[in-house]
């Protein structure tokens, strides 16, 4: 551990601004003295206590709910005491200055600071300690932000099945097994003039290829929630006037960017977030594409384009009621031209065939497009008709299933570090199917593998990657 995590650490639990309640929060260790200092006595464990928090002349700053957990039986595993107290910034801004004076203050009894090197927390730090004194692992930490900052249902309830240690225990499991069949391989190196095959009596490859199974369903789950968790970026492109921003409203369901028959009427970009079967999809509505003389108009395609090389998926609008004009076909030819040259072949491009309403004679040119090999929806956004097309269009090239029974929650790094054991298994597998395995390269394979998986949980894990994880939660957490 470094240096700072054995100082004790206080800091507001609570979201700022005004609210009914608000909670300061301190752990460390032996803290009693600063409980006896705040609340003018003892307090007995896992018991809340009306009382009134005293500044150091003894008069009540506010009084409230004191609750004391000695450690290790409490969320950082070290002593915690929180001060529940009436949720203005006044109130808990002096709580928080007198925590840090009672800290520094002479007991006068030893002669020595009541709390010494107490200080404000950094973000995320009681969690942190909470994984360093192995209360929680590094997915379950990671959970708790996860389950703060869920946009939807189903990424809470995910979320909760994280902390809970679904996931963790998936990952327990698949190490487990690795760790055995690594004491084969090990137990074969160890004693190359025995004559007992140790692999294959102990069927090694069929240990092998379950091991493989097994991860392959623990990668379509991680996958399914990282995508609940993240969610991708959808953006709306096509000529001015096509529909984009009736499209936004109508997925959206509110009157979210203005709606004009004037061409070039979006000059920025509208983003919202909706959800679909609870995946979140962050919808981006952009300028027309098209040449323009209007300089605020061309700053506006410029950052149109520069959003559309950064999707996860493009939304290719085209206009019905114009779909057999000359210019209008020439000027979605040269926008399909500068789609294929600014995105990678895996980004989805999907035809959207907007104002049904208005062009029904249309409908048989823009089935004949040759186009029609990637996926494509006709509807109207004006009357909502083939919205729930599109939806599903959507979820499908999000990659997207029905959500399977335990779905847990999951982050870019955790899919990443599980691609990453199935690369080494599978160079295990090669190694030990080959005539004359190398049984030490194989040895290795799977010890790599099983760093890997130990990334998930922090058994393995940097001091740098644990900064960049618990430096994104809110102070207090």
């Amino acid at each position: 551990m470094l240096a700072r995590h054995h100082d004790p650490i206080v800091a507001i639990a609570t979201a700022p601004g005004r609210g009914a309640v608000g909670i300061v929060r301190v752990s460390g260790r032996d803290i009693g003295t600063l409980v006896q200092a705040l609340c003018g006595r003892t307090l007995k464990p896992r018991e809340a206590t009306l009382l009134p928090f005293r500044d150091a002349q003894g008069q009540p700053i506010d009084q409230g709910l004191a609750l004391y957990f000695p450690g290790p039986h409490s969320y950082t595993g070290e002593d915690v005491l929180e001060l529940q107290a009436h949720g203005g910034p006044v109130v808990l801004q002096l709580l928080l200055a007198r925590c840090l004076e009672a800290g520094a203050a002479t007991d006068p009894v030893t002669g020595r600071p009541c709390l010494p090197g107490l200080r404000v927390a950094q973000p995320g730090e009681f969690t942190e300690r909470a994984f360093l004194n192995d209360k929680i692992d590094l997915a379950q930490a990671e959970a708790i932000a996860d389950l703060i900052d869920a946009s939807t249902e189903a990424a809470a309830r995910s979320a909760s099945r994280s902390l809970t240690g679904a996931f963790s225990a998936e990952i327990h499991s698949l190490r487990d097994a690795l760790i055995h069949l690594r004491m084969l391989v090990e137990a074969t190196l160890d004693f190359p003039e025995e004559e007992i095959d140790f692999l294959r009596k102990a069927d090694a490859a069929g240990q092998l290829s379950k091991l493989q199974q097994t991860l392959v369903s623990v990668m379509q789950r991680a996958r399914q929630g990282a995508l609940l968790r993240e969610g991708i970026k959808v953006v709306i492109a096509g000529q001015p006037n096509a529909g984009k921003s009736s499209l936004l409203n109508a997925l959206a369901g509110a009157e979210l960017a203005i709606v004009t028959p004037i061409a070039g009427t979006t000059r920025d970009k509208v983003q919202q977030t909706i959800q679909i079967e609870g995946v979140p999809l962050h919808i981006i509505d952009t300028a027309g594409l098209r040449d323009s003389d209007d300089e605020v108009e061309r700053i506006g395609i410029a950052r149109a384009w520069d959003e559309i090389a950064a999707a996860d998926a493009v939304l290719f609008l085209h206009d019905l009621s114009r779909a057999d004009a000359a210019n209008y076909i020439a000027a979605d030819v040269d926008i399909e031209s500068a789609l294929g040259q600014k995105l990678p072949q895996s980004v989805p491009v999907i035809d959207v065939w907007n104002k049904l309403d208005c062009a029904a004679s249309t409908l048989e040119s823009s089935e004949s497009s040759p186009r029609a090999a990637r996926p494509a929806v006709r509807l109207s956004a004006r009357t909502g008709e083939g919205l729930e097309g599109l939806r599903r269009i959507l979820l499908q090239v999000a990659g997207w299933q029905s959500a399977p029974e335990g779905i847990y929650i999951a982050r870019a790094r955790h899919v990443e570090a599980l691609q990453a054991v199935a690369a080494h298994l599978q160079e295990a597998s090669d190694q030990l199917l080959a005539t004359g395995p190398a049984l030490d390269l194989l040895a290795e394979e799977l010890r790599l593998a099983q760093n890997a998986l130990s990334t998930i949980t922090g058994e393995f894990s940097s001091d740098d990657l644990l900064g960049v994880i618990f430096s994104s939660f809110c102070i207090g957490k």
